[in-house]
This record gives C-alpha cells, sequence and structure tokens, in this order.
C-alpha cells in the first residue's frame, strides 16, 4: 500500500532567541492521517516547532518554509491556523477555571443570533462535542471543579468546535493518571480513524511506541531521523540512542544506598480539605524517613500524597486537626513555611510554574530565593555571591542556558525543574520533598536528576519522592508507602516491590501488612 500523501512540510526551519539557538535548520514531515510524534531532550527545540507551526511565533520571526495541504502556509497568529484547522493544545492547559465547560468551549467564538449569545445552541453543541471526546459532564460544571484528566478532553473538544484537521498535543498524558492517559490515547486511535491527523510530543517513550505511527527526533535544534514505527521496528532504547546520541544502558544510575537512622517520622497527622469541612485529606499517616534513604509515596491521582506533602510543609494546604512531627527523635513544630525551612525541610511542587518558580525572575535570583539571608549583607542581596552560586548550580545540574542572567520563562521544562531542585538545594535541607519531579521531563534529563536525588541521599539526608509513575518508584526508592484517599495503606521495601502488590495497595483503604 502506497504511502499517504504529505499534510505538512516544514522546511529548513530556524529560530533564535536572544544568545540562543533553538531551531537550526529542521525538517518535518507529516503525513495525512497519520500519529506522529516529536520526540528529544528538554531544549531540543519540540516545543519551539510547533508553536512555529501554530502560529504562536508568526510568520516573520523565523526562517524557513512551512507547506500544509499542498500550499506554503504564513500564519501571522494562532486565529489563522485555527482557521486553517491547525490546533495545538499547550501542556499548560489554557482553561478558565471559573467559567463552565460550555463557556470554554465556545471562548471568543460563541454562538449569536439576533447579536445575543445563542446559549441553548452552544449548550446542545457542547453535549455534541464532549459525547465525540467522551466526557461525561453536566456541560454547565466548572472547570474547577473537574479533574485535569477531564479538562485534557475539554481542551481537545474545543479542538473539535474549531474543525480541526491537524491536532497537535503537548505533552497531554504529563499530568494523567494512568487510566485517563489510556483514554487519551484511544482517542487518538478513534481521531485517526476519521481521518483526523495528530502530533504528539511526549517523553513517555513507552505511549509513543505503543500509538505513533512514525517518530521524528531532534537533539541542539536539529533533525536528527525520522523513523517508521512498524518499519523499522522501533523500541524504547531506539528511541533514547536517537535522542541522546547514545545508549542508557540503565534508565537509573547504579546507586548503593547508605541507610542511617530514622531522621524524620509523622504520628498520626490527620489535615481536613480546606473548603470541604467533612472530607479528610489525611487520614492519621504515619511514616518514617531515615539519612541516606530515598522513600517513595505510590498512588492515584487524588489518593493524597501531595496534601499530605504540602501540609506537612509548613501547613501549606488544608486545616490541620492533629498528628506530630520528629526530627532526629525530638518533635519539632512545624506551622509555617518559614519553620520548615528552618528545621531543614524542602519541599518541590509537582507545579514548578504557578508554585515552584516566579516567572518574572532569571536564574539566579530564583536559585536564592528561598533563603535570600544566605547572600545578604546588612540586608541587601551580595550580587556577586548571588551569581556565583548560581553559576555553581547551572554548572553542577547542567542547566541550559548561555547565563543565569536568563529569565526563567525562557526555559524547557526540564531546566525549569533543575532550577528549582537548585532553589532548594541552597538551602542544605535535610529532607527533601519532591513531587512529581520528573513530570514532562526527557529520558536524559530524567536520568540526572535520579542522580542528583541519589547524590542528594548519599550525603546523609533524607528524600521523599511522590511519582505517578510506578517504574519510577521502583528502579528509585529504597522503601515506598501506597496511599488510597487520604490513607497511607501499605509500606514495601525495596527487595519486596511488585507492580501488581503496589497497584492492589493503591486502590484499597485496607491497610496492608508491611514487608
Amino acid at each position: 500500500m502506497s504511502a499517504a500523501p504529505a499534510l505538512l512540510e516544514m522546511r529548513s526551519i530556524t529560530k533564535s532567541f536572544p544568545g540562543v539557538t533553538a531551531l537550526a535548520g529542521v525538517n518535518l514531515v507529516v503525513r495525512a492521517g497519520e500519529i506522529h510524534a516529536i520526540c528529544g531532550e528538554n531544549g531540543a527545540g519540540k516545543s519551539t516547532l510547533m508553536k512555529v507551526l501554530s502560529g504562536v511565533h508568526q510568520h516573520g520571526t523565523y526562517g524557513g518554509e512551512i507547506f500544509y495541504g499542498g500550499h506554503e502556509v504564513r500564519f501571522k497568529g494562532i486565529r489563522a491556523s485555527e482557521d486553517a484547522g491547525v490546533v495545538i493544545i499547550h501542556q499548560e492547559l489554557a482553561l478558565v477555571p471559573g467559567m463552565s465547560i460550555t463557556e470554554n468551549l465556545f471562548l471568543g467564538n460563541e454562538p449569536r443570533r439576533r447579536g445575543a449569545i445563542d446559549w441553548k445552541v452552544a449548550q446542545r453543541r457542547a453535549l455534541e462535542l464532549m459525547e465525540q471526546v467522551g466526557l461525561k459532564e453536566d456541560p454547565d460544571t466548572l472547570i474547577m471543579d473537574i479533574g485535569v484528566g477531564k479538562q485534557q478532553l475539554v481542551e481537545i473538544a474545543k479542538a473539535f468546535a474549531k474543525d480541526v484537521k491537524l491536532l497537535i498535543l503537548d505533552e497531554p498524558t504529563a499530568a494523567l493518571n494512568e487510566a485517563d492517559s489510556r483514554h487519551l490515547l484511544d482517542l487518538l486511535r478513534e481521531f485517526k480513524r476519521q481521518g483526523i491527523t495528530s502530533i504528539i510530543i511526549s517523553h513517555k517513550l513507552n505511549e509513543i511506541e505503543a500509538i505513533a505511527d512514525s517518530i521524528t527526533i531532534l537533539r541542539d535544534g536539529r533533525t536528527i531521523e525520522t523513523l517508521d514505527v512498524r518499519a523499522d521496528g522501533v523500541n524504547e532504547a531506539r528511541i533514547v540512542r536517537g535522542m541522546v546520541g547514545r545508549e542508557l544502558s540503565s534508565r537509573f544510575p547504579d546507586h548503593t544506598p547508605d541507610i542511617g537512622e530514622v531522621l524524620f517520622e509523622v504520628r498520626d497527622w490527620t489535615v481536613r480539605h480546606p473548603i470541604s469541612s467533612e472530607r479528610l485529606v489525611c487520614k492519621g499517616s504515619n511514616f518514617t524517613v531515615r539519612r541516606g534513604e530515598v522513600v517513595g509515596f505510590a498512588g492515584l491521582m487524588g489518593s493524597g500524597r501531595s496534601e499530605l506533602a504540602m501540609s506537612l510543609f509548613g501547613r501549606s494546604y488544608g486545616v490541620w486537626l492533629g498528628g506530630r512531627i520528629f526530627k532526629n527523635g525530638a518533635e519539632i513544630q512545624v506551622k509555617s513555611v518559614s519553620d520548615a525551612i528552618k528545621h531543614g525541610m524542602a519541599y518541590v511542587s509537582e507545579d514548578r510554574k504557578a508554585i515552584g518558580l516566579n516567572l518574572l525572575d532569571d536564574i539566579k535570583t530564583s536559585v536564592v530565593a528561598a533563603k535570600p539571608a544566605k547572600v545578604a549583607r546588612r540586608g541587601v542581596i551580595d550580587q556577586v555571591a548571588e551569581y556565583r552560586i548560581a553559576e555553581g548550580y547551572r554548572r553542577d545540574l547542567r542547566i541550559k542556558t548561555p547565563t543565569v542572567d536568563e529569565g526563567v520563562a525562557k526555559l524547557s521544562g526540564g531546566n525549569q525543574q533543575k532550577v528549582v531542585l537548585a532553589k532548594w538545594m541552597f538551602t542544605d535541607p535535610d529532607l527533601l520533598i519532591l513531587d512529581e519531579p520528573t513530570r514532562g521531563i526527557d529520558v536524559g534529563a530524567k536520568f540526572e536528576i535520579y542522580g542528583i536525588i541519589q547524590r542528594l541521599a548519599a550525603q546523609g539526608r533524607g528524600v521523599v519522592v511522590i511519582s505517578s509513575e510506578l517504574p519510577e518508584l521502583i528502579g528509585l526508592c529504597d522503601r515506598i508507602y501506597t496511599m488510597f484517599e487520604g490513607t497511607i495503606t501499605g509500606e514495601v521495601a525495596r527487595a519486596d516491590v511488585d507492580p501488581e502488590r503496589l497497584m492492589t495497595q493503591m486502590t484499597t483503604n485496607k491497610k496492608m501488612p508491611v514487608s
């Protein structure tokens, strides 16, 4: 059977920012009706290329040519690309939390009758679009009242409202649990049957291998190769080799733990939901972390892992009802974030852009932000010391940027995460709580961050890792706790880890015996 004609051709695309060449002659061919994956390490140019295609970076701000449907296109903005049927869904969803599903679906494009918005037509059309993507909700439901998996479906339904022909998804499953991820991938297969072409950017290589027809690999702003998944017998190891330019013999650095005495202990920790007074998000939680130990927390979305972490870090989430925290055997009072930092605690949020960083700051300011007094003289920041410290972390953590004067908003997701890690490492913590530390990060950068985590543990610190990826927890952690609906349901030592057992403990509120 002959290959389908090309729907999209991007030829010799170049794009530069001050001090950085993001794209250096990238070529991309996407055939009609296929699912085409774009892979590469953070900073490889994937998202920038898609912003060029979709008009975020307008014609005239980049070099090269774009052919779509056999004709050259020069999109002057997102509206122009959407009018042509090219719709991009960014990793950070563009929804208004305080508006309903219907209002979000037609925002700026509301159906009208005699000059007024026709909400009956909008709601009927919303129900049709929601059915197309398998979203079973009342269309009047507010976006803030549905989970991130359903919000992703709303974004895809918005694309259908715009008569999409080429759907671009940037890290669509990064924030989804396993069930929501499966549903989304099934949707893409259904869209393919309907003749819709999709481009997917993802660091989840198992999903790419399962769903993609073709894979284009970028490295350092250049096209490395395009693979035919079926004909070339592509597997995860082959994709990794193209991404990083070498074989990764293991996804996790070699590590022999040196575990010491109990550093941190939590007893009977109970926290109420900040709004729903009848709902407990932490129910009598008990756990320990030893010096030199990496402790994982596994659970499905809504299990309470992040809520537990945030409530421990200075009671920054929910309403504390009871419980005690011990460090080195002595009880400590942690009633505020400043208390937490004073007692040697650090928390890296799962949402690096909303909570972990101020996107208006540059790198050097961000690195010292959690403890600026360390670089202050008589209340004034020592800018020479600030620069020297930030430059040290830039080298040690391999943050890809020409200068620490660069704004953090311009960094790729993986490099932003490294800046967040640097910020908390600068406080010299005894206990680090890392919430989804590798979300949206490529395989090469993950390997680097795993190494950082292991080095921190080797220094005698305790590290807590919350992750939605079981293979990550199994490969990285010395012990794993499981949670379900606010309850710690079990504890498994590394030697006894079994994925099926973990999943069982993640889906029941019955406490399992410790192994």
